[in-house]
């Protein structure tokens, strides 16, 4: 077989994983599945069991038992649809009437969080649609104001104002940053926090700004761990990276294999040619 021919064979296998690469992303969409993750982010409510049902299914898909202020489950994958999120009392019967309940449209490949927000009095749940995906080189941070003893909260990361003078159960859309380690402060009306965190290139976050007693805290929710790379199942229920941080992807070793390979094999037809011609020169 000859050099150029070779190469061509090893370019096209090149390009149809390139291409299959380039699907990755578009997979969940065509297997019709997304992901939906719930929270308790209401202070003074207290703790709740979560259910969730497919539309016109009565036996609940996912049920949370005793979900407490500052909780954020894992993303649960569901098929894409329409389901009903309804909270009861914790302890409560499964077949009592829920305190309130929300209606969320899952769309195959995207993510969704739905959240108890507010105050207990004026208690509600939000639809919140997670973004996956970032601009090259950046990452996207959203604020998540969940504090009710401060009024009003202003958050800087690495110096950025990504947030200024959001008021309870505000919720900012994505800002692009740079990536790196960086300082994240929330400034209240009467207390401030602020905390380190590390965002590499490509995730996407939510900030939470919590009340612990006595003062403010920061936590950050991961809510895609790379451009190319979906929500899935996450260690314990809480606050916290809630979408594991898998390997690095396989497609870039497999083109570097591939070049290698093309390399190692031009390299060997080349000398077979000069001993040829030594021999013919013989």
């Amino acid at each position: 077989m000859s050099l150029s021919r070779l190469a061509r064979l090893i370019a096209a296998a090149c390009l149809a994983l390139g291409l299959a690469g380039l699907a990755a992303p578009a997979a969940s969409a065509s297997s019709g599945v997304g992901w939906l993750r719930l929270a308790h982010l209401s202070p003074n409510t207290p703790a709740v069991d979560v259910y969730l049902y497919a539309f016109d299914n009565s036996s609940a898909k996912i049920v949370l038992k005793h979900v407490t202020y500052g909780t954020v489950s894992p993303y649960q994958q569901v098929a894409a649809g329409e389901y009903t999120v309804a909270m009861r009392a914790a302890g409560a019967s499964a077949g009592s009437k829920p305190v309130l309940s929300t209606t969320v449209n899952i769309a195959a490949g995207n993510a969704y969080t739905v959240a108890g927000m507010g105050p207990n009095a004026g208690l509600r749940l939000q639809v919140m649609h997670d973004t996956l995906t970032t601009p090259p080189g950046k990452v996207l941070i959203r604020v998540i104001q969940a504090s009710l003893q401060q009024h009003t909260v202003t958050v800087t990361a690495g110096g950025q104002v990504i947030a200024k003078k959001l008021s309870f159960a505000d919720v900012t859309s994505y800002q692009a940053a740079s990536p790196g380690t960086m300082k994240v402060t929330a400034d209240g009306t009467g207390e401030s926090a602020s905390s380190t965190f590390t965002l590499a290139s490509g995730t996407v976050h939510t900030l939470v700004i919590l009340d612990d007693p006595g003062h403010l805290t920061i936590t950050d929710l991961t809510d895609a761990a790379g451009s190319q790379v979906l929500p899935a199942g996450a260690p314990a229920t809480g606050l916290g990276g809630t979408a594991p941080r898998p390997g690095a992807p396989l497609l870039p070793w497999v083109a570097i294999a591939a070049a290698g390979l093309l390399l190692t094999v031009g390299s060997a037809f080349r000398l077979r040619q000069s001993r040829a011609r030594t021999v013919r020169a013989r």
